[in-house]
């Protein structure tokens, strides 16, 4: 049997996380769990992660890496805002349907411990999305697109309301759920509210 690489097995390690809390909940992640999800040892995971916090720190930079800043290119684009927002919207959807798990780890794990480690990157990952989010809707109102009454902070603020309830989708319509439709009607919402 050939052995994997120390990334590959990180990385299946992580998934294995995610997996375990879009189907069971965040109580039911213990290095047992995730050693049979993974067809590993229990032990194995100790020569790849020192503890269950490293891993979730570990999933924390990867949104970081993986949607954060593929999220500030679009934003850094030279396209109209319309454009920009869409692709922006698509991008975080996209990102956490392939990641299911991700928002009930980043929602629940972080404030349950009340690390300080996990709430400065999980202050750091939500901010960026509400500032980005809010660069594109200044940009829009700045060219006289959009309402140029509409509070850019609130309509961030509420924007990040759409990951809780793209998860609360996906949990409800496990076999049924789809990622472009949730994309197209959460657009087609989000610009009734810019709209003059």
């Amino acid at each position: 049997m050939v052995r994997k690489s120390t990334d590959i097995r990180r990385d299946e390690i992580k998934s294995a996380v995610l997996n375990i809390i879009f189907r069971e909940g965040l109580k039911s992640v213990s290095t047992s769990n995730i050693a049979r999800e993974v067809g590993i040892s229990e032990g194995s995971i100790f020569r790849h992660f020192r503890s269950k916090k490293e891993i979730i720190l570990a999933i924390m930079d990867d949104v970081i890496n993986d949607l954060i800043e593929p999220l500030r290119s679009i934003v850094l684009e030279d396209s109209p805002p319309r454009d920009r927002l869409y692709n922006y919207l698509c991008k975080t959807v996209t990102y956490l349907t392939d990641n299911k798990g991700i928002t009930m780890l980043l929602f629940s794990e972080a404030s349950y411990e009340n690390d300080s480690e996990m709430m400065t990157k999980l202050n750091y990952i939500f901010n960026n999305q509400k500032q980005l989010v809010g660069k594109i809707v200044s940009d829009g109102i700045a060219l006289g697109l959009w309402n140029e009454l509409i509070s850019v902070g609130d309509f961030s603020t509420l924007y990040m309301g759409i990951p809780i309830t793209l998860n609360i989708e996906m949990i409800l319509n496990r076999n049924a759920f789809e990622r472009v439709n949730f994309c197209k009607r959460m657009f087609e919402l989000i610009l009734n509210t810019l709209n003059k």
